[in-house]
C-alpha cells in the first residue's frame, strides 16, 4: 500500500468517525417514557406536558421529532420496578423513594436524580378529635399513604415516631399504615371509613381541612425543621451517558417548566384544575402555589437529612457523602 494510498484511507476513517461524534441524534433515543403521580407537586411534570417543552428542547438540540409518552402512577414501588426492568425512561417520585432505588441499584443500574420538582410540605391528617399527636394513635387507626415503609411519608412517620418513641421505636406506626393512592385516601377519609388519618399532599391535604372534622395532627416541615425537597425525577445512568443530549432537553424543559409556574401561578393553576379534571377552582390552587412554603425550585433541599435516617435505620446500606451523590452533576453545572 502506498504512502498516499494510506493517508487517503485514514483521512476517510477520521472523517466517517467525525460524522458520527457530530450526529449523536442517530443513537439516541426517539421515545422519552415519564413517569407521574397525584398532586399538585407533580405541577412542573404537567407544565411540560401541556406546553410540550420536552419536544421544543429536544428539537433545538438537534434530535428532531422525539416522541414524549407520560405514564400515571399511584406510587413510586411500580415506578421503579418500570424504570429497572426498562419500561420507563424517567420516575419521578419522594425524596425517600430515589434514596432506595439509588442504594439498591448502586453499582448496576446506577439510578440517580435529575431534579428536584419542589419543596413542599405534607400534612397528617386525622378525622379523629382525639389524636392531637401521633402519641395519640390506637391500634384502631388506619394511616393512609402512598406506599407503606418505603413512601416519603412512611418515611418522615418513622422520622417523627423516632423523635416521639426513641430512636429504636421508628417503626411503632408501621403497623397502622396502608398503601393508598392519595385521591382514594381522601376519599376514605372523608367518608369516615376505616381509615382515620392520611398522610397527603397537595391539594389533597388542604381540601380534606375544609372539612371541620379534619385536622391537622403534624407538618413535614416540623418533623425535618426545615422546607426540603419533596419529589424528585430521576433516571438510569445508561439513559444519562447513552442520550446525554434527551436529557439535557428534559432537565431544561423540566427548569423552564418550574420558571413558567413562578412567573404565571394563575395559569399553572387553570391548567393543573383542566388537566387533572378537578373540581378544585383555579383560585383554590392558585392559593396553595402562592403559599410561601410551597417552594418550587430544582434545588434538592435537606435530602442528607433523610439520608442520615435512613441509613441509621438500615434502610439503607449506602450513606452518600453529599447530596451530589444522589444526583446527576448536570444539575449543579447549569445552575437555576
Amino acid at each position: 500500500m502506498t504512502k498516499n494510498l494510506s493517508v487517503y484511507i485514514f483521512a476517510l476513517i477520521a472523517a466517517a468517525a467525525s460524522l458520527l461524534s457530530e450526529s449523536p441524534a442517530c443513537a439516541e433515543v426517539k421515545e422519552v417514557r415519564l413517569a407521574q403521580q397525584f398532586g399538585i407537586n407533580y405541577l412542573p411534570l404537567t407544565i411540560m406536558r401541556t406546553e410540550k417543552l420536552i419536544e421544543k428542547h429536544a428539537a433545538a438540540s438537534g434530535l428532531g421529532d422525539v416522541k414524549v409518552t407520560w405514564l400515571k402512577f399511584g406510587g413510586s414501588n411500580s415506578i421503579n420496578d418500570a424504570l429497572i426492568s426498562g419500561q420507563l425512561d424517567f420516575g419521578s417520585g419522594g425524596v425517600a423513594p430515589l434514596l432506595t432505588v439509588w442504594d439498591k441499584t448502586k453499582g448496576k443500574f446506577d439510578i440517580r436524580g435529575v431534579a428536584a420538582l419542589g419543596s413542599m410540605p405534607f400534612y397528617l391528617n386525622s378525622i379523629n378529635p382525639n389524636v392531637k399527636t401521633i402519641s395519640d394513635f390506637t391500634d384502631k387507626e388506619k394511616i393512609a399513604l402512598p406506599a407503606v415503609e418505603v413512601s416519603i411519608q412512611a418515611v418522615v412517620l418513622q422520622m417523627a415516631a423516632a423523635k416521639a418513641f426513641g430512636a429504636e421505636n421508628y417503626r411503632k406506626l408501621d403497623r397502622l399504615t396502608v398503601g393508598m393512592k392519595h385521591p382514594d385516601a381522601m376519599a376514605a377519609l372523608l367518608s369516615k371509613t376505616e381509615v382515620t388519618a392520611h398522610f397527603a399532599n397537595s391539594p389533597f391535604q388542604e381540601q380534606e381541612l375544609q372539612n371541620q372534622a379534619v385536622h391537622r395532627v403534624l407538618s413535614s416541615y416540623e418533623v425535618l425543621g426545615e422546607p426540603t425537597t419533596l419529589n424528585t425525577v430521576y433516571t438510569t445512568e445508561k439513559f444519562h451517558d447513552g442520550n446525554p443530549k434527551t436529557y439535557r432537553a428534559v432537565l431544561d424543559a423540566l427548569k423552564e417548566a418550574m420558571k413558567f409556574i413562578n412567573d404565571d401561578k394563575a395559569r399553572a393553576a387553570k391548567i393543573y384544575v383542566t388537566e387533572e379534571k378537578s373540581k378544585l377552582s383555579p383560585e383554590f390552587v392558585q392559593k396553595i402555589l402562592e403559599d410561601p412554603d410551597f417552594i418550587v425550585t430544582s434545588e434538592p433541599k435537606g435530602v442528607m437529612k433523610y439520608a442520615e435516617f435512613m441509613h441509621t435505620a438500615k434502610k439503607l446500606k449506602n450513606l452518600p457523602k453529599s447530596e451530589k451523590d444522589v444526583f446527576f452533576p448536570e444539575l449543579y453545572q447549569a445552575g437555576e
